[in-house]
């Protein structure tokens, strides 16, 4: 299994802008969702009710965007 959601990472665009890594200008990205684990939340066994992130990995130098919400 895979940790990321396309095979092959793919171009991305967030509110109409494409997305660029600042760090090496590559514009191709793996995507997964992230969990936003609390403490609170992981102590009662309750991680489920926290949110998620939307994850945008470069495919060159790994950096990682995060992303809550649409």
């Amino acid at each position: 299994m895979s940790l990321f959601q396309a095979d092959e990472p793919q171009t991305v665009e967030v509110r109409g802008h494409n997305l660029v890594c600042p760090i090496c200008s590559n514009k191709h990205f793996w995507t997964r969702e992230a969990q936003l684990n609390r403490a609170v939340s992981s102590f009662f066994n309750l991680d489920w009710t926290d949110r998620t992130a939307t994850c945008f990995v470069c495919s060159d130098c790994t950096y990682i965007f995060w992303f809550l919400g649409e």
